[in-house]
């Protein structure tokens, strides 16, 4: 029959941890907590305390998600709002949260290449995406605005039967989108504007 191939052995533990932790190393930090200014300083206490709020939401989240399985199943009530709620606590925790992420630069970001790039370049390409990046958010916060104005000024509800008005989801992706905005523009003026050597 056939010969018996030797199989090579499963990857250690270390090693995955070394294959999930290789761009550690080299991807883009954030900036030092002294080198931010008081606006600086500001926007982050805003993000933790938005952290915080929208850890929560997440909680009562999925809390109103087991209730309203269980109600579904064991009890075949209608389960409108819960569903309506979940989705409006996740989608605010989701906006509104951006900004603290974005803050630790934990967002998705392609950086095969930061390691193969001078330092020059790096910056160059930092900049770069930082300032699309920019532009992207505050279209969309601006967009978000004038969503959100409507849905207040015309009182626009959601059409299931709960029927709650639509300015509270549009008022959480607008202040979400205004704060990653915001911290964006912060960041792009701090990579731009030349560090001082301690003396």
């Amino acid at each position: 029959m056939g010969t018996a191939r030797k199989s090579a052995p499963l990857p250690t533990l270390q090693l995955i941890l070394y294959m999930v932790h290789t761009l550690d190393a080299i991807e883009t930090a954030p900036a030092p907590a002294g080198a931010r200014g008081p606006v600086g300083r500001a926007l982050a206490f805003v993000n933790h305390a938005i952290v915080v709020l929208s850890s929560i939401a997440l909680v009562i989240a999925s809390f109103v998600l087991t209730y309203s399985v269980a109600s579904r199943y064991f009890l075949h009530l209608s389960t409108d709002w819960q569903d309506e709620l979940s989705v409006f606590l996740i989608v605010g925790a989701v906006f509104m949260s951006s900004a603290a992420i974005q803050e630790r630069r934990g967002h998705v970001a392609i950086e095969a290449i930061v390691g193969l790039l001078p330092s020059g370049v790096n910056y160059v390409r930092q900049i770069l995406v930082d300032g699309a990046s920019f532009a992207f958010c505050a279209f969309f916060a601006w967009k978000s605005w004038l969503l959100l104005d409507e849905a207040w000024t015309e009182n626009f509800h959601s059409e299931s039967t709960w029927g709650p008005p639509l300015w509270i989801p549009y008022s959480l992706m607008t202040v979400g989108m205004t704060l990653l905005a915001a911290q964006l523009l912060m960041q792009l003026l701090l990579a731009l504007t030349p560090q001082r050597s301690p003396e």
